[in-house]
């Protein structure tokens, strides 16, 4: 029987008397080289990637459950130790908090001014081979008690901090007011407390949901004190539908996070709060002051 086109083997197919065939070949060859170049130009990129990434210190593998009271007004700074990938934004921070420490000069500030500003966070950087390092503070508490896991213990330029929690920073982080009035959600393991007859400062957002101030911040006014709280609404730059108030407590207020994750907010004087909120037939507060 003759060869036919339809049923010819590719070998038995005379040089020229196919072109289609040809062509395919050709594409064919093509494609491959094509894929080839896009697998070896995505591991060169995989490896830049991985080049670029910093990793944080894993204080908090062994972090046990520590509580401390007594905190209302307390002063307090941290230092972000912050890693992750610079390219993808996919940043990290481990967060080293100074409560119950540095505090032998003064028991209600464990963040002395002139040890704070000896903290040199380029310095910090290199040392622990950071993508970056973010001081955080001075700031006041305002509950009266919080209980979490604390790991490891660093001195850092002779401040000695804690290692409190490790969070997912927001890919504008550094860009300022980014997070101004702008909710956002943490992990969180920690359990934390007001007491009756405490006053407690508020924001209430567009839907009614309250915001207690968790701590106020001389990060944008040194000069702001605990007595200037009350009046904070004529300095505050409120969003339209936000309220900021105050109230003093006839119970004990809890606030905890419903599955590791709570909900927080800064106003744009850098204080933190906390939401009272409800999700999946849960609350994180025992009740809304």
């Amino acid at each position: 029987m003759a060869c036919t086109a339809k049923w010819c083997p590719l070998h038995s197919v005379k040089e020229g008397a196919h072109p289609k065939l040809k062509v395919k070949e050709s594409q064919m060859k093509f494609a491959i080289n094509r894929f080839r170049i896009y697998s070896i130009l995505a591991l060169l990129l995989v490896a830049v990637l991985a080049g670029c990434s910093k990793s944080v210190p894993q204080d908090g593998a062994q972090a046990k459950v520590m509580r401390f009271e007594g905190l209302n007004n307390l002063r307090y700074c941290e230092i972000f130790l912050i890693g992750g990938n610079p390219i993808t934004k996919d940043l990290q921070g481990a967060v080293y908090n100074t409560t119950a420490l540095n505090d032998s000069a003064n028991p209600r500030d464990t963040c002395p001014a002139d040890m704070w500003a000896k903290v040199d966070a380029e310095q910090l950087k290199k040392q622990y081979d950071l993508l970056g390092v973010f001081k955080n503070g001075p700031r006041y508490w305002m509950y009266d008690w919080i209980e979490l896991p604390v790991g490891t213990q660093h001195d850092f330029d002779g401040l000695q901090a804690r290692w409190f929690a490790q969070v997912q920073l927001p890919k504008d982080f550094k860009k300022e007011g980014s997070t101004y009035y702008n909710p956002t959600t943490v992990h969180r393991a920690s359990h934390q407390g007001y007491k009756a007859g405490q006053t407690v400062f508020i924001l209430d957002d567009p839907s009614g949901t309250p915001w207690i101030l968790q701590a106020y911040s001389l990060i944008v006014d040194p000069n702001l004190t605990y007595d200037q709280l009350k009046t904070l609404d004529t300095r505050l730059k409120l969003p339209a539908g936000w309220k900021y108030r105050y109230k003093v407590l006839d119970k004990d207020l809890e606030v905890g996070a419903i599955n590791g994750t709570a909900r927080i907010v800064q106003d744009d004087l850098q204080g933190t709060y906390n939401a009272c909120f409800e999700e999946g037939g849960q609350s994180n507060c025992n009740y809304k002051p």
